[in-house]
Protein backbone atom coordinates (compact mmCIF):
# COMPACT_ATOMS: atom_id res chain seq x y z
CA UNK A 1 0.00 0.00 0.00
CA UNK A 2 1.61 3.12 -1.01
CA UNK A 3 2.10 5.91 1.44
CA UNK A 4 2.76 10.07 1.11
CA UNK A 5 3.21 12.70 3.66
CA UNK A 6 1.15 15.21 2.84
CA UNK A 7 0.22 18.76 4.58
CA UNK A 8 -3.57 19.29 5.40
CA UNK A 9 -4.45 23.10 3.61
CA UNK A 10 -7.58 25.01 5.07
CA UNK A 11 -10.67 25.49 3.05
CA UNK A 12 -13.89 26.90 4.52
CA UNK A 13 -14.28 25.02 7.19
CA UNK A 14 -12.64 21.80 6.42
CA UNK A 15 -9.16 20.88 5.69
CA UNK A 16 -8.46 19.29 2.38
CA UNK A 17 -5.36 16.64 1.86
CA UNK A 18 -4.02 16.08 -2.07
CA UNK A 19 -2.78 12.24 -3.33
CA UNK A 20 0.33 12.96 -5.04
CA UNK A 21 0.37 12.25 -8.70
CA UNK A 22 2.46 9.04 -8.27
CA UNK A 23 0.06 7.65 -6.38
CA UNK A 24 -2.92 8.34 -8.59
CA UNK A 25 -0.81 6.28 -10.99
CA UNK A 26 0.24 3.69 -9.53
CA UNK A 27 -3.50 2.76 -7.89
CA UNK A 28 -5.49 4.41 -11.25
CA UNK A 29 -7.30 6.21 -8.96
CA UNK A 30 -9.93 8.57 -11.10
CA UNK A 31 -11.99 11.98 -10.64
CA UNK A 32 -14.94 11.29 -8.41
CA UNK A 33 -13.70 7.85 -7.31
CA UNK A 34 -14.47 6.61 -3.79
CA UNK A 35 -10.95 5.71 -1.96
CA UNK A 36 -10.61 4.80 1.81
CA UNK A 37 -7.98 6.66 3.68
CA UNK A 38 -6.06 6.35 6.50
CA UNK A 39 -5.51 8.85 8.93
CA UNK A 40 -2.10 9.02 11.43
CA UNK A 41 -0.87 12.16 12.90
CA UNK A 42 2.82 12.51 11.26
CA UNK A 43 5.28 13.07 14.70
CA UNK A 44 7.41 15.97 14.79
CA UNK A 45 11.47 15.11 14.68
CA UNK A 46 14.37 16.81 15.18
CA UNK A 47 16.60 15.23 12.58
CA UNK A 48 18.59 18.76 11.62
CA UNK A 49 17.61 20.96 13.85
CA UNK A 50 20.93 21.41 15.37
CA UNK A 51 21.92 22.30 12.00
CA UNK A 52 24.69 24.48 11.62
CA UNK A 53 26.40 23.63 15.03
CA UNK A 54 30.33 22.76 13.86
CA UNK A 55 31.82 18.83 14.69
CA UNK A 56 32.69 18.38 18.04
CA UNK A 57 36.47 18.87 18.95
CA UNK A 58 38.65 17.57 21.57
CA UNK A 59 37.49 20.50 23.94
CA UNK A 60 33.89 19.14 23.87
CA UNK A 61 34.71 15.48 25.08
CA UNK A 62 33.66 14.93 28.82
CA UNK A 63 36.99 13.77 30.56
CA UNK A 64 36.54 10.46 32.03
CA UNK A 65 40.18 9.43 32.79
CA UNK A 66 40.58 10.54 35.99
Amino acid sequence: MPKAIVRAKKIGGSLMVTIPKEIVEEESIRENQLVEIEVKRKRKDFFGALKGIGPFTKEDEFDTHA
